[in-house]
């Protein structure tokens, strides 16, 4: 007598991410339409400083730009922190609840880390430095965010390119880097009285939380 036995088959499905892609573009469309002058100045962030020197006000963080272009960067970025989680064999790329548990923690790290450091910026009296500081973070990274875009595109559709892959992460870091190092030079006058408070911000909020929100993706 022959024994069957039937194993189900599990078709990965990758239609949620066509449709969370074609998303982004769409909200990009939407967001040149209407901040056509602002959207170009903004694409040329990387070899010119007049988006940074234009937009310096606190109140451009809550514009409608930036809420359409920060749901384009935490798309981007969460793709891309499944794309590189799959590729060490932490989640599946093609796994859409991933994807759900990522950008939400994203989202909610990033949105929670800009109220903790309002908070700590009343508190030393750093205000000016920390709101010109988080709208040049926002600029270059939001930049990043579209930047990798047509990359997580690729590396979704295919099979993960090790090159490619560490050749993002390091522009990434090298540009984020850059940033810091562009706050100094602007800001180097305001720093002079508070270099103890730059530096104890620095540990606490931008390079603690980057190792705690990695040690939470990979253990849960």
């Amino acid at each position: 007598m022959i024994e069957a036995f039937l194993n189900p088959r599990i078709i990965e499905t990758k239609d949620w991410a066509t449709y969370v892609f074609l998303l982004s573009f769409v909200l990009i469309a939407i967001t040149k339409t209407i901040f056509e002058t602002r959207f170009n100045e903004f694409l040329r962030i990387l070899v010119s400083d007049k988006y940074i020197k234009v937009y310096k006000d606190s109140t451009n963080l809550m514009s409608g730009f930036t809420i359409l272009l920060f749901i384009v960067q935490i798309i981007s970025f969460s793709f891309f922190i499944q794309i590189l989680l799959d590729y060490f064999g932490y989640v599946n790329k093609t796994d859409w609840v991933s994807f759900i548990r990522i950008s939400s923690l994203l989202a909610i790290f990033v949105l929670s880390k800009f109220l903790i450091e309002k908070i700590i910026a009343e508190t030393f009296e750093i205000e000016e430095f920390i709101e010109q500081f988080n709208l040049l973070k926002v600029g270059y990274r939001t930049f990043i965010g579209i930047l990798i875009l047509p990359v997580n595109i690729y590396l979704f559709y295919n099979n993960s390119s090790n090159y490619l892959i560490f050749i993002t992460l390091t522009a990434i870091l090298i540009i984020n880097l850059a940033t810091y190092l562009i706050s100094l030079k602007n800001y180097q006058n305001l720093l002079i009285g508070n270099l103890f408070y730059f530096i104890l911000y620095l540990c606490a909020l931008e390079i603690a939380p980057y190792y705690f929100i990695y040690y939470l993706i990979t253990k849960i």
